[in-house]
């Protein structure tokens, strides 16, 4: 995709990645957040903000699991970039989706990947703009689920106990 809106959302990975490639349908944000951000329905760029946690990413690939969404490893995921674009159809405060959990969210529609643009963030809708280059992948990001030797470095990382929510309020599991 070339022709990119010039408004924008950043998005921690790998929620980031979900909304364009796993079916992540809700965007969760508070509705302060959401009145400041100047958020409305349109079309916007997706960008994958700088921020990801190890405690966050455990979680997310733990829960999108049970949905059968495959999350990529952290080094894979692009950062610091226009990763793509989505139509914002409505918001929302309440909502069946197994992507809901928050007290308002941004409901989404047709999601368009595009290779990574490298361009910094800002909080709320932005008016993007190319520049710098994409995040380098932390050391726990390059260590992630690896096997000694690497034998089974292919497979899924199984969790033998859920990881801890390290976000939003309230859980919806």
């Amino acid at each position: 995709m070339t022709d990119l809106p010039p408004i924008a959302l950043s998005v921690r990975q790998p929620s980031a990645w979900a909304i364009l490639h796993g079916g992540k349908e809700i965007e969760n944000r508070s509705p302060g957040s959401i009145r400041a951000g100047g958020m409305r329905p349109g079309r916007i760029a997706l960008h994958a903000a700088v921020g990801m946690t190890r405690a966050d990413y455990d979680y997310l690939v733990w829960r999108w699991a049970r949905d059968g969404v495959t999350v990529p490893r952290p080094d894979a995921l692009p950062r610091r970039a226009i990763i793509g674009s989505v139509e914002v159809v409505g918001i929302v405060t309440e909502s069946d989706s197994p992507w809901f959990g928050g007290e308002a969210g941004l409901l989404l529609r047709d999601p368009v990947p595009c290779d990574p643009v490298p361009a910094p963030g800002a909080l709320g809708y932005f008016a993007w703009s190319p520049g710098g280059a994409l995040a380098e992948p932390l050391d726990w990001m390059k260590g992630w689920g690896a096997a000694e030797g690497g034998l089974f470095d292919s497979l899924p990382v199984l969790m033998a106990v859920p990881p801890v929510k390290p976000f939003g309020r309230r859980s919806r599991g």
